[in-house]
């Protein structure tokens, strides 16, 4: 056997550098790079290691290691989970930095490797610089706050233990199932001990996209319940992204005249003209998707985790039987569904039942639809003192067609789920599984790498903004094309309305109800530019629209604010939310909320 001595570091960047999944083009390699922030717990030997694959395994250096993160999370994601990113940091609050965005990735069942430094697994110089020491165990490290958040992880205290450790973080990396994050917390001084690895460990491997089929009674139980229904209902989730199934959907829902709706990581797999697309469901839905969910006997969930704002907190549809597509048990199984466990565009090819639909059903809720487009037509018309619904009709007019808009948090996803019109697969990127504040500049980052040839729109709040802005440096040091539309309503204004709603006083959400002795006047034009961006202020709706335009000729990274009315939310289309009131409160308001809450429970769908 050809053994080859290398440091746990330099053997690691070498077999990650050789890992390849198939492409259109023919096989690529699966890790697209490594975000790195370097510190005392990386920087002399991954620091080491990945300067000798730079030519191979390129690294990018952020100025946030959430930051980075979610960059690398939004990649996977624009890339349908084909391709993915590493993120190394030091110990201690490099490495803590990244435990959201670990979150992020693992609600949203997306792949991304984690590789934060650790402690000496010697511990000859225990307590190190940063080091978490727990009083009763000695084993723990501020690192072992990822194992909740990871689908995987290992702690690396031996060179040879990525002989097997790595593999094993691959096969969940590439499990369309069990996709997710993976953390292999890299011991400081293990990374520069050196092993004889087996030549053969650093072959090229192809790791294959593996499309289960349906279990044959499954598949007989769904065609029957499919058989059986009078008005049935497809909810088109992530998974039909993940999987690519996008034809495979439009295929069957023609051939059996069924209607679909969308959730927010389904959104946009299918554009939004197609002949039976009714737009978004739920919490954030329009009124003819949910219409149709009130109504419909029969739920085919496909790729979705069906959660509380998809199902209205499980309120929506408490009449319908409900059939589950996933490749995921966990999902399949959820609200006591039929589960048809396999890879939905496998699945969906599977169903050879000749049933469709009545006709009246689906006419009915295209009329809805054209009902729906007209409401939504009006909100976005450009009036009076700019709404966010505005600022969404306003790109809408001036962005081309294969536009991607980002998003993540507050009261833009609400907005965008309901109005937004994808022209183009792939065109709608919202993180609303974990609903990220400070995900947005980043994630355009990650989609902007991810989709070089498509016009990249970031639309974030200022409060979001506030929390995380800094890759808009990193995007200007990258050169890549971007176009954030900053959107000031000073302060938290989607929270502020939820809060009104449920009873409560204007309290700490907007700026001029927080505590203060001075309101501040952010100059966030000056600070884009600051950082390296093109940056205006558009005061008016078609000032934007001329901003949008230009940016789009300028090319580069732009920043466009424009302020908006903070107290009133869109008020078109939705479901109910649970958001539990106070049983007991002063407030008059607050007590008719809860009256209000209390019938609303009544109307629950057992989430069993």
């Amino acid at each position: 056997m050809t053994l080859i001595r290398l440091t746990m570091a330099q053997a690691l960047t070498r077999w990650m550098a050789v890992q390849m999944v198939d492409s259109e083009d023919g096989p690529v390699p699966f890790f697209a790079g490594v975000w790195a922030i370097f510190g005392h717990g990386n920087v002399a030997g991954l620091g080491e290691a990945l300067y000798a694959v730079r030519d191979r395994l390129p690294t990018y250096r952020a100025h946030n290691e959430q930051g980075m993160a979610h960059a690398a999370i939004a990649y996977a994601k624009q890339m349908a989970r084909r391709r993915a990113f590493a993120c190394t940091t030091s110990i201690g609050p490099g490495a803590t930095n990244m435990v959201t965005a670990a979150a992020v990735a693992h609600v949203n069942r997306l792949p991304v490797l984690f590789l934060p430094g650790d402690v000496y697994a010697s511990r000859r110089p225990d307590p190190v610089l940063q080091q978490i020491e727990a009083f009763g165990d000695a084993t723990v490290s501020a690192n072992d706050c990822f194992r909740p958040v990871s689908r995987y992880f290992d702690r690396i205290t031996r060179p040879e233990q990525i002989l097997k450790a790595l593999p094993a973080a691959m096969a969940v990396l590439t499990d369309s199932a069990n996709c997710g994050p993976v953390t292999l917390a890299l011991c400081q001084d293990v990374q520069a001990e050196a092993f004889d690895y087996p030549a053969k460990f650093f072959e090229p491997r192809l790791w294959p996209l593996r499309r289960a089929p349906a279990d044959a009674h499954d598949l007989v139980t769904l065609q029957q319940a499919l058989t059986e229904a009078k008005r049935p209902l497809v909810i088109t989730g992530g998974g039909v992204r993940y999987s690519q199934a996008e034809s495979a959907l439009s295929a069957f829902c023609l051939s059996h005249g069924i209607p679909f709706c969308e959730t927010q990581a389904g959104k946009g797999a299918l554009p939004h003209d197609h002949p039976l697309n009714l737009g978004a469901i739920g919490v954030t839905g329009t009124d003819a998707a949910n219409q149709a969910a009130r109504e419909a006997d029969l739920i085919i969930a496909v790729g979705t985790r069906l959660q509380d704002f998809t199902t209205g907190s499980a309120a929506l549809f408490p009449q319908a039987r409900i059939a589950s597509i996933n490749t995921a048990a966990f999902d399949a199984h959820k609200f006591d569904a039929l589960p048809v466990i396999g890879d939905a565009k496998t699945v969906l090819s599977q169903i050879t039942s000749d049933y469709h639909a009545p006709p009246d059903w689906a006419e009915r809720l295209s009329a809805a639809r054209t009902v729906w487009e007209a409401r939504a037509d009006a909100v976005m018309a450009a009036q009076g003192t700019p709404t966010e619904a505005q600022v969404l009709g306003a790109l809408m007019r001036c962005a081309p067609e294969n536009a991607v808009v980002v998003a993540a948090a507050g009261g833009l996803p609400g907005d965008m789920h309901k109005l937004w019109r994808t022209r183009q697969s792939g065109g709608y990127h919202m993180e609303y599984g974990y609903s990220c504040m400070g995900y947005e500049v980043a994630g355009g980052l990650g989609v902007a790498m991810a989709a070089p040839e498509r016009e990249v729109y970031v639309l974030v709040g200022d409060g979001s903004y506030m929390m995380m802005n800094s890759e808009l440096a990193t995007a200007v040091m990258m050169g890549v094309r971007l176009t954030v539309i900053l959107i000031d309503n000073r302060g938290f204004g989607c929270i502020h309305r939820l809060q009104k709603a449920t009873g409560g006083a204007p309290f700490n959400n907007r700026l001029e109800d927080s505590h203060h002795e001075t309101l501040p006047d952010i100059d966030f034009v000056a600070h884009a530019r600051a950082m390296g961006a093109h940056a205006v202020h558009a005061a008016t709706i078609d000032a934007l629209e001329t901003a949008i335009d230009a940016a789009r000729t300028r090319g580069g990274v732009n920043l466009i604010l424009i302020e908006t009315e903070a107290t009133q939310g869109l008020g078109e289309g939705g479901a109910w939310w649970d958001v539990a009131v106070p049983e007991v409160s002063d407030s008059a308001a607050v007590r008719a909320a809860r009256s209000v809450y209390d019938q609303k429970l009544k109307t629950l769908r057992d989430p069993s």
